[in-house]
Parts: structure tokens; sequence; C-alpha cells
């Protein structure tokens, strides 16, 4: 039960933050900013009540809030394995103290700005539900507008992928063709993965453990294999 609280708890933190980061770069209208229509759709999927979203928007807008920008950062976990590490904050000072605390206390090494980014590939993915969807009409109906590749996930939904600037537009065409997607997220997908045995694994997810209890942190993505 603590756990499901706690869990809940850091989506929510973490849904304000990206609230905060959306206005900041597109203002309050999710009818005129894409990023911030992406983060309220998400925000819905997990339960999050509609006022406490209206009232992260208008505390985004205050004078008075926290001033938070996205940093990311990169290194390596143990046995090769590349990460990035997306923050929302308010100190970079106190988050790149963490960050790299967290990277050694996990035997890995925080590394400097562009030193594992080109490893990865900066894409819009949406999660739509299957139902009446048909992955090679959606191919052809999507392919104007950014997209890089449909598939299946193991849970039987269609996961649709595009261009990170192609975001807004495949975003506005699901709309459009009254699709409402299950998540809609910004990710780094790694265009080559690392073997590892499953006790490297295990290294590897203790470390990605310790940087997703940090309160700055809101995602963390590798090339784990």
């Amino acid at each position: 039960m603590f756990a499901r609280y706690d869990r809940m708890a850091k989506q929510f933190s973490r849904v304000g933050k990206e609230i905060a980061i959306a206005v900041k770069k597109g203002g309050p209208e999710p009818d005129t900013n894409p990023m911030l229509r992406r983060v309220m759709q998400n925000a819905k999927s997990f339960n999050m009540p509609k006022d406490r979203i209206e009232a992260a928007i208008k505390n985004a807008m205050g004078k008075d809030t926290s001033n938070y920008d996205e940093v990311i950062y990169e290194g390596y976990a143990p046995h090769g394995v590349a990460m990035l590490v997306v923050t929302a904050t308010d100190n970079t000072t106190r988050t790149v103290a963490n960050v790299r605390s967290h990277f050694n206390k996990g035997g890995g090494t925080l590394g400097n700005s562009g030193s594992v980014v080109f490893l990865f590939k900066h894409l819009g993915v949406f999660k739509l539900k299957a139902d009446g969807l048909n992955m090679d009409d959606l191919e052809l109906e999507l392919i104007d507008f950014g997209l890089e590749e449909v598939g299946e996930d193991s849970e039987g939904n269609i996961i649709v992928r595009c261009g990170f600037t192609d975001f807004g537009s495949m975003q506005k065409a699901l709309e459009e063709k009254g699709i409402t997607p299950i998540s809609s997220e910004l990710e780094w997908i790694p265009q080559t993965t690392v073997a590892v045995t499953d006790e490297q694994s295990e290294d590897v997810f203790k470390l990605i453990e310790r940087l997703e209890q940090d309160d700055d942190v809101q995602h963390v993505f590798h090339n784990m294999g």
C-alpha cells in the first residue's frame, strides 16, 4: 500500500514538473502547446485528478514558483551500459552532485555532455489500444506525419514512433483520426544495445532504481539489451 502511494506521489510530482517546463516553453493553453497536451494526457492515464492538473498549470504561471529546467546527464552504468538521465531541476548544482553520487555508488561513471547521447535517438512514442486499428492502414495514414515505425508491444498495444521534431504533427494527426493514445512520451531509444548476463543486469537495475528514487530525476534511459 505504501509502495503504491509512494509511486503515485512520484508520478504526480514528475507531472507537476513536466507541466511547469511545458508551460514555460509553450504557454498554458493545451490547444496550442503539444508538450502540455502530452503531459496532461499522460496524467489522466494514471488517474491524476483534473483539479490537480489544473492547479499545476496555474502554479506554473505564477511568479513565485520554482523555475524548473530539463537537464540531461550522460554516463555509463556497470558493464558498459550507456545511460541518459533526464532531470527537472531548479538547482543544477544540487542535481549534478546527486546524480554523480548515484553513479559512483552504483558502480557507474557520470560522463561529459555528448559522451553517450549519440548512441540514442530522440523519438516521440505513442501507445495505442489495438481495438479497431490495423497496423498496415495506420502506417500508410501516418507516413506523412513523420512516422518512423509502427509495431506492437508485449501486451498487444500498437506502438507508433516518430521523430522528435514531428511529435506535434503526429499528435494532431492521431487526434484528427479520433485516436486517443494510452500514453505519449518523448523517449531516447538506443540505436544499438549492450548484451549483459542476468547477474550483470541486476547491477544495472540497482543503479536505475537508485536514480529513479531521486526527486529531481524524471526518466532513465539505457541501452542494455
